[in-house]
C-alpha cells in the first residue's frame, strides 16, 4: 500500500500513517506493549512481513513468515492494554477481517521489553467466522449498514 500523509492509520487510531505507525516501520521503537500491537496489526494490513519479523521475539519466532495478499484486515479493536509491569505486557485485542468470507480473531497478546524494545512475544489466539447481517453495522468500523459497504 502506497501512503500519503493523509492516509488514515490501519491500526483505527484516527491518526494518519506516517504520524501514527509509520513511525514504527521505519524504525521507531514502539514505547508500549499497545503501540506495538498497533504498529504490528498496520504491518499485517500493509504486508510488512520484515517489520513483523522484526518485532516478533527471537525465542518465539517463526522460520518463515510471508504476506497473505488473500487477507483483507479491515479493523483494530484493542479491548485492553494495561500498564505494562516491569519488562511485560499484555494487549487483548480483536482484529476483524475477510478471507474467503469474515472472521474476527481474538487474542491476548504477550510483550517482553528487552534493551529498550518492546517485542511480541506470543498469544492464545481463537479464531471465529463471522456472518454479519446486511443491516447490521459493518465489521470494518466505518458505522454504515454492512450492505451499504463491505458487504454491498
Amino acid at each position: 500500500m502506497t501512503s500519503s500523509l493523509k492516509t488514515s492509520c490501519p491500526c483505527g487510531s484516527g491518526a494518519v500513517y506516517e504520524t501514527c505507525c509509520g513511525v514504527y516501520h521505519q524504525g521507531v521503537p514502539a514505547l508500549t506493549p499497545e503501540a506495538l500491537m498497533r504498529s504490528r496489526y498496520s504491518a499485517f494490513a500493509l504486508d510488512l512481513v520484515d517489520y513483523l519479523k522484526a518485532t516478533w521475539h527471537p525465542s518465539t519466532r517463526p522460520q518463515a513468515l510471508s504476506p497473505d495478499p488473500a487477507t483483507q484486515w479491515k479493523r483494530l479493536v484493542i479491548e485492553s492494554a494495561p500498564a505494562p509491569k516491569g519488562e511485560r505486557g499484555t494487549v487483548h485485542f480483536k482484529a476483524y477481517f475477510f478471507e474467503r468470507g469474515w472472521h474476527v480473531l481474538e487474542e491476548v497478546s504477550r510483550f517482553v521489553n528487552e534493551s529498550g524494545r518492546w517485542y511480541y512475544l506470543d498469544g492464545a489466539p481463537r479464531l471465529e467466522k463471522l456472518k454479519p447481517g446486511r443491516n447490521e453495522r459493518c465489521l470494518c468500523g466505518s458505522n454504515r449498514k454492512f450492505k451499504a459497504c463491505c458487504g454491498g
